[in-house]
């Protein structure tokens, strides 16, 4: 799927505006979650006054994310930010698309890669911050399972990582992580699945953005609203009602209109040749929150408000 956001009110290239700089921002999924990425994505094609196409693999397949990569090159885009579904096998693809254009990350990094910066959620700190709130909600303990798209993504196994370590010691239990490949339907069916072989389960944690729908449907099919505790990522609007019915106890949220935002601003300094925003590390941390009972309406507000 390819949205096409022009500086102006429409699409596309106008007459007279060749020279306009046109930027890709390549997500790994068709979430809604990228909706609110779609919100930064236009503020800064009319800020910067250049061209964005945000490019949407509809399957999450990594084929099909590499035939997107091999488009833009063909069209001498002036620079991809990317959210590699699989880093580890499309290294050699990233240092291609890197010799010939502009190449950055967001989401979930490449860090092997040729990419000149990575912006986005330190996801190893986002996976310790929702490993505490897995200890709140189970403070004597219990067994969880943990549900993601796919453990090749760098964000998928640094936020595993980083629950595991707050974990470590204590009586909470990671029996198993079950992947879904991209494919919503089967991530509900994953939960069901779970919930029937483990009927003492305490704990699912979602760890992609469509997870939490996905365990809330099946917890609720389930008639085990309160039984199960349910820690997820992200900020869907199944998400965040669940939070606010009490069936989530909390997500762990990121800041997607930033990783839209911040992605054209830096490319478009790289094209003017303006280096000074990448740090030694390479990596531009946007910083997580945690929502809860407590605050899910402020955020809702806040939300609606950013993306209008």
């Amino acid at each position: 799927m390819l949205l096409a956001i022009a500086a102006g009110c429409g699409g596309g290239r106008d007459e007279g505006e060749a020279e306009r700089r046109l930027f890709a921002f390549v997500v790994n999924n068709p979430s809604t979650f990228w909706s609110i990425a779609e919100a930064g994505l236009r503020k800064a094609a009319l800020e910067f006054g250049v061209e964005v196409e945000m490019r949407i693999p509809q399957t999450g397949a990594v084929d099909e994310q590499q035939q997107i990569l091999q488009d833009l090159l063909a069209r001498q885009v002036d620079g991809i930010a990317i959210s590699p579904i699989d880093p580890a096998n499309m290294t050699r693809l990233l240092d291609d698309v890197a010799q010939r254009t502009l190449l950055i990350t967001h989401d979930s990094d490449a860090a092997e890669s040729q990419r000149l910066a990575y912006i986005g959620t330190n996801n190893i700190e986002a996976g310790r911050i929702a490993g505490l709130e897995i200890r709140k909600a189970l403070p004597h303990g219990g067994d969880i399972i943990l549900f993601v798209g796919r453990l090749d993504a760098q964000n998928a196994r640094d936020r595993k990582r980083g629950i595991e370590q707050v974990l470590e010691g204590t009586d909470i239990h990671i029996l198993d992580t079950r992947v879904d490949q991209g494919d919503q339907a089967k991530a509900q069916e994953n939960a069901e699945t779970m919930i029937v072989a483990h009927p003492g389960i305490e704990g699912l944690v979602g760890l992609w953005s469509y997870n939490g729908p996905a365990i809330v449907s099946a917890v609720r099919a389930a008639g085990k609203v309160g039984q199960i505790k349910v820690v997820c990522f992200d900020e869907e609007e199944a998400t965040l009602q669940a939070i606010a019915d009490g069936v989530i106890q909390a997500t762990i949220v990121q800041k997607p209109f930033e990783f839209g935002y911040q992605s054209i601003r830096l490319l478009d300094e790289l094209a003017r040749g303006d280096r000074s925003r990448i740090p030694p590390n390479g990596l531009i941390n946007t910083g997580v929150t945690v929502i809860s009972a407590e605050n899910v309406a402020q955020f809702r507000a806040e939300l609606e408000e950013l993306t209008r």
